[in-house]
């Protein structure tokens, strides 16, 4: 009886122990690998995606091997921290609550996106939504809160019972409410209308997005809310 008592006391500490390590911060990133990251609906063919100077780097000169890299995880509520930055000219985003399925054919179908992007010299004119830092098409971060192209930028997104927030460089810069009416005013005034799956859960995978340019990402870490 005494065993019997002893184990279940056992098996709960265990339980609330890892509920509670589910809570404090992982990384998404050991500096070395991309464990833990595969291809978008293509497991095992990210070639692209390299460990370059400690920092997840999308190789442009391969051919082979590229498209969105995304998380092997899926997440509910999170707290997510990372630091980026994009070459001259370059464009990438950051894409969550990604659905992977055989009806979704890209991430950005159904994920919403933290835009990263050369904001100066990017080839094609620019609308502030299309910004970096920007919940893009959507809401527009200022400039001023981001750093110039080739450096470093420190970001977080924090997404908990449909509140969203995105935080650059110590700023927060975008807010809003999942389902709110300025929620869906901006999602009916955008190319997101286009896509009934887009932003309908709170709760995917995270994404890379391969957008053709070169983009660096380090130091990513993840809390469950």
């Amino acid at each position: 009886m005494k065993k019997t008592i002893v184990t279940v006391l056992l098996a709960m500490f265990l339980l609330q122990a890892d509920a509670q390590n589910d809570k404090e911060w992982i990384s998404l990133f050991d500096g070395k690998t991309i464990s833990g990251w595969h291809a978008f609906k293509k497991p095992g063919s990210a070639t692209a995606w390299i460990v370059k100077d400690q920092s997840i780097y999308l190789d442009i000169s391969k051919k082979e091997g590229r498209g969105d890299l995304v998380t092997d995880r899926e997440f509910g509520d999170f707290h997510l921290k990372f630091e980026w930055k994009v070459a001259p000219k370059s464009n990438s985003g950051l894409i969550f609550w990604v659905k992977e399925g055989d009806g979704f054919g890209a991430t950005y179908q159904t994920g919403p996106e933290f835009q990263l992007i050369d904001n100066t010299g990017y080839p094609d004119p620019l609308l502030p939504v299309q910004k970096s830092g920007s919940l893009y098409d959507l809401i527009a971060c200022p400039s001023e809160n981001v750093k110039p192209t080739g450096e470093w930028n420190s970001s977080e997104i924090v997404s908990e019972k449909g509140k969203l927030v995105f935080i650059v460089n110590g700023k927060k810069v975008v807010e809003t409410v999942l389902g709110s009416n300025e929620w869906n005013a901006l999602i009916a005034g955008s190319k997101f209308a286009a896509y009934k799956d887009f932003a309908k859960t709170p709760n995917g995978r995270i994404a890379l997005q391969d957008h053709g340019g070169e983009v660096w990402y380090k130091n990513i870490m993840i809390k469950n809310l």
